[in-house]
């Protein structure tokens, strides 16, 4: 396989957190306190999960010599019994508009640190440790499976592009056989869908392990 056909950087993490930014922007505060798809989260919790997903691993690589078998040592907290274990909290008076800010403000924080991390250096995931292209793609698919999950709890369309769905899949889940539509393909390999000829998955992981 071409290296092209998997390469993932942080300006596509910038570019599609500026489409889940545009896509989700509008919807009254009201509306974010809906279930976000299949998830037991509200879609306001689960968009503060995003951003602290993409604050958290761009942290990883402020430091020269990341670990490789822990996360580091912030504290998390959850706002209710059940909801998501963070850093990131967004002040809930800055409404809808002060959430999209921050998640915005993470996806380009996490973008300028890729630019600048040497690409040989790994950091630790709990699906293993993984060098800055895994995590750029870590990244694209949190982004783009959490704002399916929010559309649906807003009734928004979220149709993210093709290619980069396909390039995330071939980067991080090399054991699944791409038929069809990529973006489906994702949905059903990250257990939000099932497709004709295969039924949902109740337990899913992808591979982010640098190859050498």
């Amino acid at each position: 396989m071409d290296s092209a056909d998997t390469d993932i950087d942080g300006e596509d993490v910038r570019r599609v957190v500026t489409l889940a930014v545009d896509v989700l922007k509008g919807a009254d505060a009201p509306a974010w306190e809906a279930k976000a798809g299949t998830l037991e989260w509200t879609c306001w919790e689960t968009l503060e999960h995003l951003a602290d997903d993409l604050f958290t691993y761009a942290a990883r690589f402020g430091l020269s010599k990341p670990p490789t078998d822990t996360l580091l040592p912030f504290r998390t907290s959850s706002d209710r019994s059940g909801g998501p274990a963070n850093v990131i909290f967004v002040d809930r008076a800055a409404g809808p508009d002060g959430l999209l800010t921050v998640l915005e403000a993470c996806g380009g924080l996490m973008a300028s640190v890729l630019r600048t991390t040497p690409s040989t250096t790994v950091s630790y995931h709990v699906f293993g440790p993984s060098d800055p292209e895994g995590f750029a793609a870590m990244a694209v698919v949190e982004t783009l499976v959490h704002t399916h999950d929010i559309a649906q709890g807003l009734n928004r369309q979220w149709s993210p592009p093709r290619e980069l769905c396909l390039r995330v899949l071939r980067k991080l889940f090399p054991h699944v056989t791409v038929r069809g539509d990529a973006w489906h393909n994702l949905l059903w390999a990250t257990g939000r869908t099932a497709l004709p000829d295969r039924p949902r998955l109740t337990e899913w992981r992808w591979y982010g392990t640098r190859s050498e």
